[in-house]
């Protein structure tokens, strides 16, 4: 198990943050409102130089800095890239960001890459490689790492650990932290009939350092059931705001993200939705 007591650690403060988009650059450096940090996606800041890392670096001067990765697959079955986590050890090297997550998932095979975030089957041979790949990239990076919850749109027979349990174990291995996204709870809960709060009352809450809001779209499967996408494409459902006033009454405040990264809208609309994230975490006993 890595060692977090030796690793690099920074913390986000206990408020909002939305993901950075290039367009809204202006606007945080003189109007940040109820923003308190920022997130970016690992896998568009790895070149060399240009725009896109002077205005992060500007950026990270004011702003906490979350890291998010979406393509080491820690799912897969084959090892982690070796070049792409040296690539990311050099991007947490430069930024020193106050924490890095990426998502139990897999998007790799056969050398090719997925565009996509696939789901897992919960067995002790999966528990045993997503832990033996977080134990490398937390070696290879120097840092704790935050494992985040899928969304759902299926589930496997061959599963025997329920979802809230098999991230328990997963964190008892490895050291590893967990980010808590309550709208991809949400979604799964829709698509494969389960109850959202039964989920959040199983979770190892005392764990999570980091937790996400976002859009989903719905629609309907081919037997004209409700079916929920995790499209990050519009503000927060009602639901979704409900059940994470339960998720903060019980954990206590964490440090929280709105995701919108389609149909990305203005500033003030954004801003508006951090707001009402942090009136909400306000009102939550420290």
């Amino acid at each position: 198990m890595f060692d977090t007591n030796q690793a690099k650690t920074n913390a986000l403060p206990d408020g909002v943050g939305v993901g950075y988009k290039p367009q809204h650059f202006a606007d945080l450096i003189h109007n940040a409102g109820a923003v308190k940090w920022l997130e970016i996606h690992a896998e568009n800041y790895m070149g060399e130089g240009g725009r896109p890392l002077a205005q992060l670096r500007h950026l990270a001067e004011r702003f906490p800095i979350s890291v998010h990765g979406v393509g080491l697959s820690i799912g897969g079955e084959g090892p982690l890239d070796a070049d792409h986590l040296a690539r990311l050890r050099r991007l947490v090297d430069w930024l020193d960001p106050a924490v890095f997550s990426e998502h139990l998932a897999w998007s790799t095979h056969d050398g090719a890459f997925l565009n996509d975030l696939l789901p897992l089957p919960y067995t002790q041979a999966t528990l045993t490689r997503v832990a033996d790949h977080i134990d490398q990239l937390q070696e290879g990076i120097g840092r704790q790492m935050l494992l985040e919850n899928p969304s759902s749109y299926l589930t496997f027979e061959e599963s025997t650990i329920e979802e809230p349990e098999f991230l328990r174990q997963i964190a008892a291995r490895t050291g590893c932290g967990l980010l808590l996204d309550v709208n991809n709870v949400f979604v799964s809960a829709t698509n494969l009939g389960y109850d959202p709060r039964r989920y959040i009352d199983a979770y190892p809450l005392d764990l999570v350092q980091e937790i996400h809001l976002g859009g989903h779209d719905e629609d309907e499967d081919d037997h004209g059931r409700p079916l929920l996408i995790d499209s990050h494409g519009r503000d927060v459902a009602d639901p979704v705001w409900a059940l994470y006033d339960d998720t903060i009454a019980a954990a206590g405040p964490r440090p929280t993200l709105i995701e919108w990264d389609t149909d990305v809208p203005d500033w003030p609309t954004l801003e508006a939705e951090a707001a009402r994230a942090a009136a909400r975490l306000e009102k939550v006993p420290a």
